[in-house]
């Protein structure tokens, strides 16, 4: 496999898929109070939402180090990569893919091409799983950049949150807000399609805004993925679609520090 695929830990893919398709990744970094862990290497989704729940301040994340990203870039060339192309965390949220371009300038005379994902969770995750397929076939690094840009042009990735603590500990909305919209039952409603964090709208009860959430996704919808955040009710909003799920997973730390717990997330194309 001359191109190999790098990505971060906010694609939400699961270890056992990077593996089988050959996908490095390279893991941010949470920390809570004095604590700090490595995404998925010693913190899982769940661990993370367990520490969270007992925390009265957001926990913070950061990007890996160039550093990180150079030393997973030297190990791939020296496997016998040619190419090697970087998918990463939408810059628009993130100084992850800045860290990634960094450290490719570092290696001097390697061809590391570096590709700001405009995504995040999963529905950045379909666009390394599909670039890790297309370099398993054997595409050139530019196929699968144009493809990759294609795709992200035409993905979406919408979300429902469930609490407003989480949003409120961050500081973007006062106390006043969240006792309000707690007591209203207030749902947001967010879209990440363009990479950026907009508002959809806001639903009251969790009931109405999984059913605007599943509403939103079109019959003929391809690619679609289903991110949670340890959400009971995961599996009766599944059942509300009316598409096949391609692949359902834990949203982790990177996405998971802002939506908070049992946030649900859904990514398509069309």
């Amino acid at each position: 496999m001359s191109v190999r695929i790098v990505t971060d830990s906010g694609c939400d893919l699961s270890p056992e898929v990077s593996a089988a398709l050959g996908i490095a990744v390279v893991p941010l970094s949470i920390r809570f109070g004095a604590t700090e862990y490595t995404d998925r290497v010693d913190l899982s989704p769940e661990k993370f939402y367990e520490e969270m729940a007992g925390s009265d301040e957001l926990p913070e994340t950061a990007a890996p180090s160039p550093g990180s990203f150079a030393q997973v870039y030297q190990s791939l060339l020296d496997d016998g990569a040619t190419t090697i192309v970087s998918i990463m965390l939408s810059e628009a949220l993130s100084a992850t893919a800045q860290a990634a371009r960094t450290a490719a300038k570092t290696i001097e005379g390697a061809d590391i091409r570096i590709v700001d994902s405009a995504s995040a969770t999963v529905g950045q995750g379909t666009l390394v799983l599909r670039a890790a397929e297309a370099a398993r076939d054997g595409a050139s690094a530019e196929d699968i950049i144009a493809s990759t840009h294609d795709l992200s042009s035409r993905i979406h990735v919408l979300g429902v949150l469930d609490t407003l603590d989480n949003l409120k500990k961050g500081g973007r909305i006062g106390n006043a807000q969240a006792m309000i919209g707690s007591l209203l039952s207030i749902k947001p409603c967010i879209d990440l399609s363009t990479g950026s964090v907009e508002e959809a709208g806001r639903q009251r009860t969790r009931k109405k805004a999984l059913a605007w959430l599943a509403s939103e996704l079109p019959a003929n919808a391809t690619n679609v993925a289903i991110g949670h955040g340890l959400a009971p009710d995961i599996d009766t909003f599944i059942g509300m679609l009316n598409v096949d799920v391609d692949r359902v997973s834990l949203i982790g730390p990177v996405v998971g520090t802002h939506a908070g717990p049992r946030v649900i997330g859904l990514s398509y194309t069309v």
